[in-house]
């Protein structure tokens, strides 16, 4: 039996397109040579790997099974194609794509690229913005290089490592109807009935905020849910509720004034950032750089 990668590709494309038509145009055959390398590989495999359904080709239970590990080939063939088919040295060029949850894309990354492009200016960065659960799911499908995330990943199959610590802080805006009293500082109790703006479910910034919140709190009375980390600053502005944010987050509106520091009797808040890769992607040192990886995280040395 010969399988090649060709064949794995194409396999790929269908599987992500659901018709050869569309998988051609992907891969740049026609539809009746990317049907003939199907009809190939499931029969040098012996099996069916796709339910025909309608026009439309699903994967079956054994096309699922071999799909993440033409993934992880193609992945595999993709990192020795760049590897090796230049010489890595200064000022060489460098293409990565990331995944990075809302806050770690919209505040942390921009200046990493920025010093990467300060020491390559044939560095090209390509950034994919999502909450934790779709920065996990491109990862796990190799749509990314490596993801990076505000909470733990709950997919199976792929390796995490610790990143760094994002420090927490909760603000108020100077409309709200507590604002004069909150100048002072809050106690456990007036936290506890406040209203609360907060991040969907799945939201890294969801998960953090109520995993340094909740042993204090033991419940919020209202949880008011925004979809993204904008909406939640200016509705703190306008007085809706309480946030709790990372500081990289609010910086911009407390540097202006519209937004405050609340001081609490809690201890420090703080959440670990975490950076979450494929096993069949490697970390070149140029991505190490980038995101100012330990050598110990992710070696393959």
């Amino acid at each position: 039996m010969y399988l090649t990668l060709r064949q794995l590709q194409i396999f790929s494309a269908i599987a992500e397109a659901g018709t050869t038509t569309a998988a051609g145009e992907a891969v740049g055959l026609s539809q009746s040579a990317v049907s003939a390398a199907l009809a190939e590989l499931e029969s040098l495999l012996g099996l069916a790997l796709f339910d025909r359904i309608s026009r439309r080709l699903v994967l079956n239970g054994h096309g699922r099974a071999l799909l993440p590990q033409a993934r992880a080939l193609l992945a595999g063939m993709a990192d020795i194609e760049r590897r090796f088919s230049t010489p890595q040295q200064a000022g060489a060029p460098v293409r990565w794509k990331v995944g990075a949850s809302t806050t770690i894309g919209n505040y942390l990354m921009p200046g990493l690229i920025a010093g990467l492009l300060q020491g390559n200016d044939q560095a090209h960065v390509e950034l994919v913005v999502g909450n934790t659960r779709e920065v996990t799911s491109a990862v796990q499908q190799l749509q990314v290089d490596i993801g990076l995330i505000e909470g733990p990943s709950h997919e199976p199959g792929l390796e995490v490592a610790r990143w760094r610590e994002d420090e927490l802080v909760i603000v108020y805006g100077e409309h709200h109807p507590q604002a004069g009293q909150w100048r002072q500082g809050a106690d456990v109790a007036a936290l506890r009935q406040a209203r609360w703006l907060m991040r969907e479910p799945g939201s890294g910034t969801r998960e953090a905020a109520e995993q340094a919140l909740l042993p204090h709190l033991h419940g919020f009375a209202e949880v008011l849910q925004l979809g993204g980390t904008e909406a939640i600053k200016q509705g703190a502005v306008a007085g809706l509720g309480l946030a709790c944010l990372s500081r990289h987050a609010v910086a911009d509106l407390v540097a202006l004034g519209k937004l405050q520091v609340l001081a609490t009797p809690l201890p420090p808040l703080t959440r670990q950032l975490w950076v979450v890769r494929h096993p069949g992607k490697r970390v070149p040192d140029s991505l190490r750089t980038l995101l100012a990886l330990p050598d110990e995280v992710f070696s393959e040395r």
